[in-house]
């Protein structure tokens, strides 16, 4: 029997000698096979992929359903222990044929013709053939028939005399299947290991070697061929070379670590091979029109931070009907976007929205810049004082009275402590000062694209943020005052030169507003000295309220960084009791902080053309302070208010007051109301007539007509004047004017 079997061997070898000849000749006379760069140019990831500005993973979008596949790895980027284990596995002379193992092909046709087990004899080369032509591959029985063995050399003859080993090795690793829809060694190692391809340790190479034959082979059966080829790697040479680079020892692999490698392979499912899923909304608008990678500018420790922050304090607030907010944080000097978080995800009322881009209400949000404006037209300085007082403006849809937060009305205030307390009344006097239609041109110079009415159509409403926008442009904005009033787009990817800058204001401009934004003391009128806007470091910031709690906001920079909140309902419904101090600023506390422990940080630096002060104020309204001023705005010695002289708060110039016909008209009156500075000795005049002193509120029985009425000092010299019409409660289409 021995005799018979030696015979067939014999036998066997001579005739594929004789065949090897006939074969390499045939295959010269092929089809030559297409170029290694041709097949990895065809190559396409099922997952389009956003990297970080690092390089780094970000997001993936699935593009392809018919199988899980990452980029191109290079073989370079396989693990050595990789590569040695897959060779030892299916082609353990790899390196010293050409094609064709003649050797095993010779001991599997002797095992055959001796009626044993056949053990198979295919090359990487002759497997990589039938991968890239699929004719090769399909068989009419479960057994690959003898022309497609012969067709299968073929092909690998004419790789071998085109592509170097290296190249077959690499399209290999990159085209072999593994469980289910999992192709190549990079979504492998992604899979079951979570690691790059260049990851992979002597275990893990081992378990992923040994799925190659059974990809989908059940624990028993891979275990022991998994322990049967790191037995057989142990026994041969302790490190061998290999394409690519030089193996390690696979002899320090033990079968505990094997044990634990495929426990961990075979937990994993392809389902879970999206992991990273960081940025949607910039993956969404980066990955567009069949383009598989991006790198953006993001930064993924950032994002990740990001993310986290927000759905942490959302959370927090969720039982007071808190559901979304959005993220943005921006490198001032290059525009760049480091964190883009577009909603709160699975806390999210509408998970697929980008809060980023959402047009929203900003509240006190828009007062800087308009702070900005008066300033830069030299209106306003820092000390300059307003009145916050009772006030009421007459506008096409009726009269508009602004009121404070706390609905308390404080008298005369300076323009810092104004603008860090976020007053309103003020900052209405300041947008009827510089004109409603110039603060809607400032907007859209500043990238408010949302801002598309005129100026009349907002009204002086627009300083308390009547008008949509969006964070992205909100967030850029304050950018502008953090650059010393330059404005220029921000970007997700650094695929193009750099936008042209604007000098939207002055530096002097851009550094008093900042200065008046990071002055914790003049916030605390309002905000108190303790709350989420307290860095222990130099920052400015501002908050926002819309209207019934309905988005509330947090904006704020250092010297290096940007940072934007919002907090709110994409539905539109009111919040619960949260503002910008209670719902945005905290998450924007948090990345502050982040950012100076990871950046540090630093004061903006005072720009030329900016000069201090000692201002005294009068009848001490405030303390004496060292106040800040734009070079030749300064005042001597004492600040002095916008307009000191006592004026007539209500009814407004042009006011149209209609009787209510449901009520009895002796009950009902006009109120006539001066300045807290009228002081004793002033009088009402109406229509020439003296009606009684001004220091208080008085109620005067309308009637019918056009009437003025004055505001007079002791000696009769006249200190405002207003007009205003009373039409009879008949003309119905009056009705309700003036409530």
């Amino acid at each position: 029997m021995r005799r018979r079997g030696a015979y067939a061997g014999a036998l066997a070898a001579a005739g594929l000698l004789a065949v090897a000849g006939l074969l390499a000749a045939i295959s010269s006379l092929r089809t030559a096979p297409p170029s290694f760069d041709a097949v990895r140019a065809r190559w396409r990831p099922s997952d389009a992929q956003l990297l970080d500005r690092h390089g780094e993973p970000i997001h993936e979008l699935r593009v392809d359903a018919h199988g899980r596949r990452l980029a191109w790895t290079p073989l370079a980027a396989i693990s050595p222990a990789l590569r040695k284990a897959v060779i030892a596995a299916e082609d353990r002379r790899f390196l010293r044929h050409h094609g064709v193992d003649f050797a095993a092909l010779a001991a599997a046709t002797a095992g055959w013709l001796a009626g044993r087990p056949s053990r198979g004899a295919s090359t990487l080369t002759m497997q990589l053939a039938a991968m890239l032509d699929p004719r090769l591959a399909r068989a009419g029985t479960r057994r690959h028939t003898v022309t497609q063995k012969l067709l299968q050399m073929l092909a690998a003859f004419a790789l071998e005399r085109r592509w170097s080993k290296s190249q077959i090795l690499e399209a290999y690793l990159n085209l072999v299947t593994y469980r289910s829809e999992i192709e190549g060694v990079g979504a492998a190692a992604r899979v079951m290991f979570g690691k790059a391809p260049e990851g992979i340790d002597g275990a893990e190479a081992v378990v992923l070697a040994a799925l190659i034959k059974a990809p989908n082979a059940r624990a028993a059966a891979l275990e022991r061929r998994a322990e049967a080829l790191r037995l057989a790697m142990s026994r041969r040479s302790p490190a061998s070379d290999v394409p690519g680079g030089r193996a390690v020892s696979s002899a320090q692999v033990t079968s505990a670590q094997v044990t634990s490698a495929i426990d961990r392979a075979l937990v994993t499912r392809p389902r879970d091979f999206t992991r990273v899923t960081l940025a949607p909304r910039v993956a969404e608008q980066l990955l567009r029109d069949g383009r598989l990678t991006a790198q953006s500018t993001l930064d993924r420790d950032l994002q990740t931070f990001a993310l986290d922050a927000l759905r942490r304090h959302v959370a927090e607030v969720h039982d007071r009907n808190v559901d979304d907010g959005a993220v943005v944080v921006v490198e001032n000097s290059t525009g760049e976007v480091w964190a883009y978080v577009g909603g709160t995800g699975a806390l999210s009322s509408a998970p697929y929205v980008d809060g980023v881009r959402a047009m929203r209400q900003p509240g006190s949000a828009l007062k800087p810049f308009l702070y900005a404006l008066a300033l830069e037209r030299r209106l306003l300085t820092p000390a300059s004082l307003l009145a916050d007082t009772p006030l009421e403006l007459p506008e096409q849809r009726g009269l508009y009275r602004p009121l404070d937060y706390d609905r308390e009305f404080r008298g005369l205030v300076s323009m810092r402590v104004a603008l860090a307390s976020s007053l309103n009344v003020p900052a209405v006097r300041t947008i009827d000062m510089v004109g409603v239609e110039a603060f809607t041109g400032q907007l859209r110079a500043l990238g408010f694209e949302g801002i598309v009415e005129q100026g009349d159509y907002y009204g002086a409403a627009l300083a308390l943020g009547s008008a949509d926008v969006r964070l992205w442009d909100l967030v850029n904005a304050y950018r502008a005052l953090a650059n010393g009033g330059r404005y220029c787009a921000m970007r997700l990817m650094n695929d193009r030169a750099a936008e042209p800058t604007r000098q939207i204001y002055s530096p002097a401009t851009a550094f008093l507003v900042s200065d008046i934004l990071a002055d914790r003391a003049s916030r605390a009128a309002t905000f108190g000295l303790e709350n989420a806007l307290a860095t222990r470091f130099w920052s400015a910031v501002k908050t926002g309220t819309s209207k019934d709690m309905r988005d509330n906001w947090c904006v704020g920079y250092s010297a290096r960084f940007t940072v934007g909140v919002w907090v709110g309902n994409f539905s539109g419904a009111a919040m619960h009791d949260v503002t910008g101090i209670t719902g945005a600023a905290p998450v924007w506390l948090d990345l502050m902080n982040y950012l100076d422990q990871r950046f540090g940080g630093g004061a903006i630096a005072k720009p030329a053309g900016v000069t201090a002060r000692m201002v005294e104020f009068p009848n001490a309204v405030e303390p004496a302070r060292k106040e800040w001023f734009i070079a030749g705005t300064e005042p001597n010695r004492q600040a002095a208010s916008l307009d000191d002289t006592p004026r007539i708060l209500s009814p407004a110039p042009d006011t149209v007051i209609a009787f209510d016909p449901d009520i009895p008209s002796s009950r009902q009156r006009v109120a006539f109301v001066a300045s807290a500075d009228a002081g004793g000795g002033s009088l009402w005049t109406l229509d020439h007539k003296t009606l009684g002193p001004a220091n208080g509120v008085m109620l005067w029985t309308p009637s019918p007509g056009v009437h003025t009425l004055a505001l007079a000092d002791a000696r009769g010299r006249t200190l405002d004047t207003t007009t205003f019409k009373v039409r009879g409660g008949t003309d119905a289409r009056l009705r309700g004017l003036g409530k």
